[in-house]
């Protein structure tokens, strides 16, 4: 028997550019070869009102429009991922914001190309999962997995 983290959910936005290069699947891939679990996910344009509050924290900073510009440019596709420690864990899938800085195997590292085009987001903290997945998902909007992962936590 291992030692458990506490089950955790996080939101991760497959970015416009991440949906025209045909790299959701890979993306979803990796989510789930690490453990994770999707509990939810949908294909959706985002509009700028729902990207302004998703981005609220950067509001009045300088790139706060380019952020909203970009993610309402094209489809996203919005993730519930859950398992132990998701949030830090699919953070270290992601890689550094900057894919120059993000760690070799990282999504961001092997397949995005500069900052404002870097394919993913993740949520950085339980506050702002929290907060984030209530923007994308009603509660009927999950499917339980848990038993898929008792079964992981077991093995």
């Amino acid at each position: 028997m291992r030692a458990s983290m506490p089950i955790e959910r996080t939101l991760i936005l497959c970015k416009p550019d991440a949906v025209s290069r045909g790299l959701v699947g890979e993306i979803i891939t990796r989510i789930e070869r690490r453990g994770y679990v999707i509990a939810a996910m949908k294909l959706l344009q985002l509009a700028g009102d729902a990207a302004r509050d998703h981005y609220a924290e950067h509001r009045g900073k300088p790139f706060f429009d380019d952020l909203v510009n970009f993610i309402t440019s094209g489809p996203i596709v919005a993730v519930a991922a859950e398992g132990e420690g998701a949030i830090e864990g699919c953070r270290q899938l992601m890689g550094a914001t900057n894919p120059l800085a993000a760690a070799p195997g990282s999504i961001r590292a092997d397949f995005a190309q500069t900052i404002g085009r870097n394919l993913i987001h993740g949520s950085d903290g339980a506050t702002s999962a929290e907060r984030e997945l209530k923007l994308f998902f009603d509660d009927r909007d999950f499917v339980s997995r848990r038993h898929d992962l008792e079964r992981w936590m077991r093995e």
